[in-house]
Protein backbone atom coordinates (compact mmCIF):
# COMPACT_ATOMS: atom_id res chain seq x y z
CA UNK A 1 0.00 0.00 0.00
CA UNK A 2 1.48 3.19 -0.61
CA UNK A 3 0.55 5.98 1.84
CA UNK A 4 1.03 9.06 -1.00
CA UNK A 5 -1.70 7.30 -3.04
CA UNK A 6 -4.35 7.49 -0.06
CA UNK A 7 -6.88 10.00 0.30
CA UNK A 8 -6.30 13.45 2.44
CA UNK A 9 -9.54 12.79 4.44
CA UNK A 10 -8.20 9.16 5.31
CA UNK A 11 -5.12 10.44 6.73
CA UNK A 12 -6.51 13.04 8.45
CA UNK A 13 -9.26 10.83 9.91
CA UNK A 14 -5.69 7.89 11.32
CA UNK A 15 -4.65 11.69 12.84
CA UNK A 16 -7.60 12.29 14.42
CA UNK A 17 -8.29 9.10 15.79
CA UNK A 18 -4.78 8.41 16.89
CA UNK A 19 -4.90 11.91 18.83
CA UNK A 20 -7.95 10.99 20.50
CA UNK A 21 -6.66 7.94 21.75
CA UNK A 22 -3.75 10.05 23.21
CA UNK A 23 -5.60 11.91 24.76
CA UNK A 24 -7.80 9.70 26.64
CA UNK A 25 -5.02 7.74 27.22
CA UNK A 26 -3.72 10.84 29.51
CA UNK A 27 -6.88 10.72 31.37
CA UNK A 28 -6.43 7.16 32.42
CA UNK A 29 -2.77 7.62 33.13
CA UNK A 30 -3.52 11.22 35.10
CA UNK A 31 -6.38 10.30 36.95
CA UNK A 32 -8.04 6.81 36.63
CA UNK A 33 -4.61 4.80 37.43
CA UNK A 34 -4.21 6.88 40.81
CA UNK A 35 -7.70 6.73 42.31
CA UNK A 36 -7.44 3.27 41.28
CA UNK A 37 -3.94 2.16 42.84
CA UNK A 38 -4.91 3.80 46.12
CA UNK A 39 -8.74 2.32 46.38
CA UNK A 40 -6.49 -1.17 46.24
CA UNK A 41 -4.32 -0.14 49.14
CA UNK A 42 -1.51 0.70 46.92
CA UNK A 43 -0.19 4.18 47.70
CA UNK A 44 3.16 3.72 47.62
CA UNK A 45 2.62 3.17 43.99
CA UNK A 46 1.20 6.33 43.10
CA UNK A 47 3.97 8.02 45.31
CA UNK A 48 6.93 6.40 42.91
CA UNK A 49 4.56 7.39 40.01
CA UNK A 50 4.70 10.94 40.68
CA UNK A 51 8.30 10.82 41.75
CA UNK A 52 9.17 9.62 38.65
CA UNK A 53 6.81 11.51 36.07
CA UNK A 54 6.10 15.01 38.30
CA UNK A 55 4.04 16.17 35.39
CA UNK A 56 0.99 13.79 36.55
CA UNK A 57 0.53 16.28 39.58
CA UNK A 58 0.69 19.35 37.07
CA UNK A 59 -2.19 16.87 34.77
CA UNK A 60 -4.28 15.77 38.07
CA UNK A 61 -4.76 19.54 39.01
CA UNK A 62 -6.79 20.37 35.70
CA UNK A 63 -8.17 16.99 35.71
CA UNK A 64 -11.74 18.34 34.19
CA UNK A 65 -9.87 20.58 31.74
CA UNK A 66 -7.84 17.00 30.51
CA UNK A 67 -11.13 15.34 30.80
CA UNK A 68 -13.15 18.33 29.00
CA UNK A 69 -10.01 18.45 26.07
CA UNK A 70 -9.93 14.47 25.52
CA UNK A 71 -14.11 14.29 25.43
CA UNK A 72 -14.42 16.86 22.88
CA UNK A 73 -11.09 15.15 20.69
CA UNK A 74 -13.60 12.02 21.08
CA UNK A 75 -16.79 13.85 19.45
CA UNK A 76 -15.02 15.36 16.69
CA UNK A 77 -12.89 12.23 15.98
CA UNK A 78 -16.61 10.49 16.10
CA UNK A 79 -17.67 13.32 13.98
CA UNK A 80 -15.18 12.44 11.71
CA UNK A 81 -15.51 8.63 11.16
CA UNK A 82 -19.61 8.80 11.12
CA UNK A 83 -19.97 11.77 9.73
CA UNK A 84 -22.75 11.54 6.25
CA UNK A 85 -21.49 11.02 2.79
CA UNK A 86 -18.19 9.35 3.21
CA UNK A 87 -17.19 6.70 1.22
CA UNK A 88 -14.36 4.96 -0.42
CA UNK A 89 -12.45 5.26 -4.03
CA UNK A 90 -14.13 3.15 -6.88
CA UNK A 91 -9.89 2.20 -7.38
CA UNK A 92 -9.96 -1.19 -6.42
CA UNK A 93 -6.85 -1.58 -4.56
CA UNK A 94 -7.18 2.18 -3.02
CA UNK A 95 -10.88 0.85 -1.86
CA UNK A 96 -9.36 -2.19 -0.23
CA UNK A 97 -7.19 0.13 1.49
CA UNK A 98 -9.77 2.92 2.40
CA UNK A 99 -11.87 0.35 4.01
CA UNK A 100 -8.92 -1.85 5.70
CA UNK A 101 -7.92 2.03 7.16
CA UNK A 102 -11.47 2.98 8.29
CA UNK A 103 -11.83 -0.50 10.18
CA UNK A 104 -8.68 0.49 11.98
CA UNK A 105 -9.65 4.07 12.68
CA UNK A 106 -12.82 2.78 14.16
CA UNK A 107 -11.36 -0.13 16.43
CA UNK A 108 -8.61 2.92 17.84
CA UNK A 109 -11.74 5.33 18.26
CA UNK A 110 -13.74 2.70 20.31
CA UNK A 111 -10.86 1.70 21.88
CA UNK A 112 -10.53 5.33 22.95
CA UNK A 113 -13.74 5.42 23.98
CA UNK A 114 -13.86 2.73 26.93
CA UNK A 115 -10.40 3.97 28.00
CA UNK A 116 -12.21 7.70 28.33
CA UNK A 117 -15.03 6.11 29.80
CA UNK A 118 -13.18 3.48 32.43
CA UNK A 119 -11.10 6.74 33.43
CA UNK A 120 -14.33 8.77 33.96
CA UNK A 121 -15.70 6.46 36.07
CA UNK A 122 -12.47 5.82 37.92
CA UNK A 123 -12.11 9.47 38.31
CA UNK A 124 -15.55 10.81 38.97
CA UNK A 125 -17.82 8.01 39.87
CA UNK A 126 -16.09 5.57 41.59
CA UNK A 127 -15.86 7.93 44.85
CA UNK A 128 -18.96 8.95 45.36
CA UNK A 129 -20.52 5.41 44.89
CA UNK A 130 -18.11 3.43 47.08
CA UNK A 131 -18.98 6.42 49.85
CA UNK A 132 -23.07 6.02 49.03
CA UNK A 133 -22.24 1.63 49.38
CA UNK A 134 -20.56 2.15 53.15
CA UNK A 135 -23.57 4.17 54.39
Amino acid sequence: MNNERLDPDLKRQRGVTLFTLFTTSGTLICCALPILLVTFGLGSAVVAMTSAAPFLITLTQYKIWVFLFSGLMLLIGGWVIYRPGRSCPTDSELGAACARADRWNRRIYWSSVIVWSIGFFAAYLLLPIRIWLDL
